[in-house]
C-alpha cells in the first residue's frame, strides 16, 4: 500500500479588511482528514465561527482514486464532511496531497437585488445617508469596484443600531473602546456580519464597544446591535452589502489592481420619505418598520412568538 502523503498550506483571504474577524491570528477554518476502513479518505472542515464558507481543494499526487469532478465546496456546519475520496482499487489505500484556500461566503448565491431592508436604526429615527468612497482609491491609487455601494448612517448623538433584515450572527469584533472623536479614519473599529439567508452578507461597522449581539444568534429587522461609535465628531455606523462572486485567488494576487472576490449590492430601503427606494447621498431619511418587514422571512412559529410578545 502506498502511504498517504499530505502536503498543506493555508492561505485566509479577506476583503481589504473589511470581513475579516475578532481574532485574525486564529485559523477560521481547518481541514481534518481521516482514513476510514473501507480506504475511503473523508474531508471535515472544521469551522471556529458559524455562517457559510467556501473552500477550494488543490490536489497533488493523487493516485488510486477516481476523478474528482469538482474543487469547490461549500461548507455551512461547524464540523462539515464536505468530501470524501473513493479508492478505484479497493485493496489498496489512496495516494494524495492537498492545499486549499477559503473565504467566507456561499459562492454565486442566488440572492435578491430588490429585496427591501429597514434602516439600521429603530421607527421614527431620523438619519443622514452618506455614500462612502473606495478606501483602496482614495489612499492607495486603486480603481473602485463598478458596483461599489457603501454607505455611512450619522445621527445626532450615540443611537442604537439595529438590524436590517433577518439573518444569522456570524462575526463580532468587539475589541476597540478608544474614543475617535478627532480621527478622520481607523481601522480599529468593532464590527457586525450577518449571513442572510440568500447568501448575501451585511457588515456593519463602528459600534461602541460591548455588541448586545453574539455569534450563532438569529436576528430580525429592528433587533439591537449595538450603539454607534463617534469617529470625526460624527456618529454613524457604516453598512455594506456583499456576496462572494469569485474564488479565482490567483488572479486577484497576480492583479495590480487588487480585484475584490466580493460583489457589491445596492439596497433598497424602506423610508418615510421613500417606501420603496435606493438612497440619495447626503439626504435624511427616516426609518420606517412595517409588520410586514419584520415578518417577510419569520417562520410561522416565530411570528406565533412575536405576537405573544
Amino acid at each position: 500500500m502506498k502511504k498517504a502523503t499530505l502536503s498543506f498550506k493555508l492561505f485566509c483571504i479577506c476583503l481589504f479588511c473589511i470581513l475579516t474577524t475578532a481574532n485574525a491570528q486564529e485559523k477560521e477554518l481547518q481541514i481534518i482528514t481521516k482514513t476510514n476502513g473501507d480506504k475511503s479518505v473523508s474531508f471535515t472542515a472544521e469551522k471556529r465561527s458559524p455562517g457559510t464558507y467556501t473552500i477550494v481543494m488543490n490536489f497533488k499526487d493523487l493516485n488510486n482514486v477516481a476523478s474528482l469532478g469538482n474543487s469547490i465546496f461549500r461548507v455551512k456546519y461547524l464540523n462539515d464532511n464536505f468530501l470524501t475520496l473513493n479508492p478505484i482499487d479497493k485493496t489498496k489505500g489512496i495516494g494524495y496531497g492537498y492545499s486549499y484556500t477559503y473565504i467566507r461566503g456561499e459562492l454565486k448565491p442566488k440572492y435578491s437585488a430588490l429585496f427591501l431592508y429597514a434602516l439600521p436604526y429603530t421607527k421614527g429615527k431620523k438619519v443622514r445617508a452618506v455614500e462612502s468612497s473606495f478606501f483602496n482609491a482614495t489612499y492607495f491609487g486603486s480603481t473602485t469596484p463598478e458596483d461599489w455601494k457603501a454607505y455611512r448612517f450619522y445621527t445626532e448623538k450615540a443611537d442604537t443600531v439595529t438590524a436590517i433584515r433577518k439573518g444569522m450572527v456570524v462575526s463580532v469584533s468587539d475589541l476597540y473602546d478608544e474614543d475617535n472623536k478627532d480621527v478622520t479614519y481607523t481601522s480599529k473599529v468593532n464590527s457586525v456580519i450577518i449571513e442572510h439567508a440568500d447568501g448575501s452578507l451585511a457588515t456593519y461597522k463602528g459600534f461602541k464597544k460591548g455588541i448586545f449581539v453574539k455569534e450563532g444568534q438569529t436576528v430580525f429587522p429592528e433587533t439591537a446591535l449595538g450603539i454607534n461609535s463617534i469617529t470625526n465628531e460624527r456618529y454613524g455606523i457604516s453598512l455594506m452589502l456583499t456576496y462572494l462572486k469569485s474564488v479565482d485567488f490567483e488572479a486577484n494576487k497576480k492583479s495590480k489592481d487588487s480585484k475584490s472576490l466580493y460583489g457589491f449590492i445596492t439596497p433598497y430601503f424602506c423610508t418615510e420619505e421613500n417606501l420603496n427606494g435606493i438612497l440619495t447621498n447626503q439626504k435624511y431619511y427616516t426609518s420606517v418598520i412595517t409588520p410586514e418587514i419584520v415578518q417577510k422571512e419569520m417562520s410561522k412559529k416565530e411570528i406565533k412568538n412575536l405576537e405573544k410578545k
